[in-house]
Order: structure tokens, then sequence, then C-alpha cells
């Protein structure tokens, strides 16, 4: 650690949080609390599901499962402390919990982000390769892709929070967040951070702005094959179901790069506390709905789930 760093080591950070008006902290403590539940059920559910039911045991699921644990993690990172921190007089966290908190967020971020494009790669296989599906989609190259986004995702985190570690902040511990976050932390800072917004913009890119990318050529792959379909039903179907995992994912992308790919000069606190809200509260909450539960499989699955049934067969659905 920077030997600058020393005389803020033991000067702990304060949260400001998403509202400085004490009139808005309980509604926004009971809104923010519905909506964590409801993104802990619905994956924790789908999860669960999932895991239960041989009907669910093929690769799409498989990789659903994942995304639905790497959810319930995401939000779990900082939820849970912005949730304290709206009914606590005490709204610190020291220096090692914040870039603890930090490499969290961006571990688990970048491995939904990855788990997102393995999910849109499955689907283009499935539906413009339904012959070599079986192979090209099998347990080990599913395994292969989530063990790559995990690792990729920690590796991404642990490089990140090196660098955050060796900042030295001598100016104001009061960060403008719900979280430890780059942006507001590199405002604080004054140390030199060119190179850590360089990284940003490099090597964040890499794992952020390339899944995106392939998302994007994967569903209009997808949307090609779509519209050659002889049933006008099963076009409408499959329009309406790729345009509503193009939203969410739209929603997820478009507000991480619009806080985090923009000169740290340039961060307004106010905009990208609600940014962040999107991508760390919305979207997890909304996948379960988007992926899971419009599916007669994972219905079904959770119905048996429900009543106790262990087993459940694809008929059952």
């Amino acid at each position: 650690m920077d030997p600058a760093n020393e005389s803020s080591e033991g000067t702990p950070f304060i949260l400001l949080g998403l509202t400085a008006d004490p009139r808005q902290r309980q509604p926004l403590l009971v809104l923010f609390l519905v909506l964590y539940t409801a993104g802990i059920l619905g994956n924790g559910l789908i999860v669960a599901a999932i895991q239960v039911s041989p009907a669910l045991h093929a690769p799409m699921y498989f990789l659903l499962a994942h995304l639905s644990f790497a959810d319930l993690c995401f939000t779990s990172v900082t939820v849970p402390k912005m949730l304290a921190n709206l009914i606590a007089h005490d709204r610190s966290i020291s220096l090692a919990g914040c870039l603890t908190q930090m490499y969290f967020f961006f571990a688990v971020g970048v491995t939904d982000s990855c788990l997102l494009a393995a999910m849109a790669y499955d689907r283009y296989m499935a539906i413009r390769h339904p012959l070599h599906y079986a192979t090209k989609m099998s347990r080990a190259v599913c395994t292969a892709l989530v063990g790559t986004a995990w690792l990729v995702s920690h590796a991404h985190s642990l490089l990140h929070i090196l660098l955050m570690a060796r900042l030295s902040f001598c100016a104001s511990h009061r960060v403008p967040h719900f979280f430890c976050d780059h942006q507001p932390l590199l405002r604080l800072s004054c140390s030199d951070t060119r190179h850590i917004q360089l990284l940003i913009f490099t090597e964040g890119a890499a794992v952020v702005v390339t899944p995106f990318l392939l998302i994007l050529a994967s569903y209009g792959a997808i949307a090609a094959a779509v519209l050659r379909l002889p049933s006008a039903s099963g076009r409408l179907r499959a329009v309406s179901t790729c345009g509503s995992h193009l939203a969410v994912v739209g929603l997820f992308y478009g507000t991480v790069i619009a806080v985090y790919f923009q000169p740290t000069a340039r961060y307004e606190a106010e905009r990208g506390r609600v940014a962040t809200v999107m991508y760390t509260v919305i979207t997890p909450m909304l996948n379960p709905v988007i992926y899971s539960l419009r599916n007669r499989d994972v219905q079904g699955a959770l119905r048996a789930l429900f009543t106790g049934r262990r087993r459940i067969s694809a008929g059952d659905t």
C-alpha cells in the first residue's frame, strides 16, 4: 500500500446514501426492502426449482441457475448495507470494508455480464444449429463457460482493487453514494488516478462492452431466424420474448456504461446513484420474471417445489 495512504487508513468513509433528507429515508427503506426481498425470493426460487427438477437440467437452465445465483449475490453485496444506513446514525465503513465490498461487487457484476452473454450464445446455438445443439452446448461446454465467467470476473476485480488500495484519500471521506463504487472514490482521491481510469476504458471495456456486443450479435442472428418461421403466432411469441430479454439487457448494460465509461471529472453523483440503482437492484429483480417465470417448464418446477414433489417430468409442465 502507498505510504501516502497510511494517514487515511484509520479514517472511515461515510456513505451519504441515496438522500440527505431524513423524511425520505423511511419511504426509501420500505421501497428497497420490498425490491430486495422480491429479488432474493425470485432468484432463490429459480435456483431451487432448477436444482430439484430433472426437467430443468438442460444447458439453458444450467446457465440460468448460475445467473440467478449471481444476481442474488450481486444485490446482497450492496443493498443490505444501504438498508442499514437508511435507519442507522453511523453510516461509516472502513477502508478495508470499502475495498472488500468493491471487490465482490465487481466480481459478481462482471460474472453477471459474462453469463448474460453465455445465455445469448446458448439461445443462438439452439435456434441456428438445433441438430448440433446437444454437442455444442454439452454440460462440459456449459461448465467451461460458467467457470470462465467466474475466473475472469475475479481476476478483473482483483486487479482493480490492488490499484485502488494504493490510492491515498487525504481529502473528504464523505462518499456521495450508497456503497463504495469506483467513480465516487476516485473523486475523493488526491493520488494520480489516470492509470485506473485507463484500465476502466481498456480492460473494463473488454469484460463489459464485449459481452454486450456479443449479445446484440446473437439476438440479431436469432431475429433473422425467427423471421423465417412459418407460423405468425410463433414469430410474434419469439419477438415478444427476445424483445423483453433485450429490454432488460439494454437497461443493465446501458446504465453500467453510462456510469463507468466516462471521465471521473464528469461524474455526477445524483445521476450516478439513479443509474446504479437500475443495474444493482432493478435488473436482478426483473431477470427471474423475464428469463424464467413466464416459462412453462419453470412454472411446473415451482409448483412441484411448493407442493413437495421432488421429481417432475417434462409432461407435467
